[in-house]
């Protein structure tokens, strides 16, 4: 698996680099040939004309390199655009030394070296291309007389009509690459930030599942103790003949324990089921079966027409999840909730959709915090769409609301079965 930009910056840097080198020397062998048959200026053809193959020649290597390697790193894209600043001032010695417009091209990798270098790096870069420009004051008083460079006077006609040409094409550089560079590097922090969050969720699922685990683990005692001694009362209340009301407490205190562990029960199933449980392949008729076996008032749901879809999952983890969707539709309903699923774009779309009066748009906005709860205190936890949403994210799906005043629709999309997409 390759990496993602997320995880190899220096990769996604070299890529853009590659891209700007393809233009550089395109524009280059243009620069030549226009110098030799526009300006008909006596330019050494072969020399050039191999420093320009080895631009391209370069380029294409570099990238079969980054393909077959995968990741690079800032001393990589320093050695090429080092590598530039060598070719370039070769190139640039034989067709006019600093008269030519074309020197307007370092700043092409100075300008890039600024957006992907290291600060050290940057400054390296730098001052070799400023070594590369200087140096061609000094090589054109070197050079032998028998290299015939083109005189003072050819050199001006290609200096003054190339440098409205050099500004453009060095401009034109600089801003859509730098733009594109910006918008991939802006791309890769949304790409962070949104593995952040979800960093952030697996940590909160997991201090869940560390307090759920607590809570069973300490209060498992004491709740048995209490419903024995309940159940006892109880039996003693029945055969003392003790009046009704008495009774009716003591049948009452079990029953609150009974739904004490219930719940610490569920909280503790919820939050590490998906770590624990196989995955196995689920219809929507089973998944919505196990689910409404959880739920009162289960015939006010009505079921979905499309049963025989399938998704690839924790079976329980599943069941739980639609049952508390379901669950917070019938509170709201005024008198039944629809279950629609349907294929689509590979995915399946399970849709719980209430009657209600709908949500404000402040509640909406927090549904899936967890412990956020719209319930009468002692109803709900406030946990359900939080495990639902983290179970679907897990599963590399969604869980999304929409409301209207004639009601609310719980949208859960997850990948269908193998099988099944098309």
């Amino acid at each position: 698996m390759s990496p993602t930009p997320a995880q190899d910056p220096a990769g996604l840097n070299l890529s853009w680099v590659v891209r700007v080198r393809w233009f550089v020397w395109a524009a280059q062998g243009l620069l030549l040939l226009w110098a030799t048959f526009g300006l008909d200026l006596r330019l050494h053809a072969a020399p050039l004309s191999g420093l320009v193959a080895l631009g391209f020649g370069s380029n294409a290597a570099i990238a079969v390199w980054q393909r077959q390697r995968g990741r690079a790193t800032e001393n990589v894209l320093l050695g090429v655009m080092l590598l530039d600043v060598l070719l370039h001032t070769a190139v640039f010695f034989l067709s006019g030394g600093p008269f030519n417009p074309f020197t307007a091209l370092y700043l092409v990798n100075v300008a890039l070296g600024t957006l992907v270098l290291s600060r050290a790096r940057q400054w390296a870069q730098l001052l070799a291309s400023m070594a590369g420009f200087g140096s061609l004051f000094v090589l054109e008083r070197l050079a032998p007389a028998s290299l015939e460079l083109p005189n003072h006077a050819q050199l001006m006609r290609l200096h003054l009509a190339g440098m409205l040409v050099a500004f453009a094409v060095s401009a034109a550089f600089i801003v859509t690459f730098m733009d594109r560079m910006v918008v991939s590097l802006r791309r890769r922090e949304a790409e962070l930030a949104a593995a952040r969050a979800q960093m952030a969720r697996s940590e909160k699922l997991a201090a869940l599942t560390t307090l759920a685990a607590g809570a069973a683990h300490e209060l498992a005692t004491p709740l048995s103790t209490i419903a024995l001694v309940s159940k006892e009362l109880g039996r003693a209340l029945d055969s003392q003949s003790a009046p009704r009301a008495w009774r009716d407490d003591a049948a009452l205190v079990r029953e609150q324990v009974q739904r004490c562990r219930d719940i610490l029960q569920r909280m503790s199933a919820s939050s590490g089921e998906l770590a624990a449980e196989g995955f196995s392949r689920v219809t929507v008729g089973e998944w919505v079966s196990l689910s409404l076996a959880d739920v009162r008032d289960a015939a006010r749901v009505r079921r979905p027409a499309h049963e025989d879809l399938a998704v690839l999952g924790p079976k329980v983890a599943l069941a739980q999840a639609l049952s508390s969707l379901l669950r917070n539709g019938l509170q709201a309903a005024k008198t039944s909730v629809t279950l629609g699923a349907r294929a689509e774009a590979g995915r399946l779309l399970l849709e719980v959709k209430d009657d209600g009066p709908g949500l404000p748009p402040d509640v909406l906005a927090r549904l899936g915090e967890p412990f956020f709860t719209t319930r009468p205190p002692g109803q709900g936890m406030g946990l359900g769409v939080f495990l639902a949403r983290t179970l679907a994210q897990q599963l590399g799906g969604s869980l999304d609301y929409e409301s209207t005043p004639s009601g609310t629709t719980a949208r859960l999309a997850l990948p269908l079965a193998e099988e099944q997409r098309t």
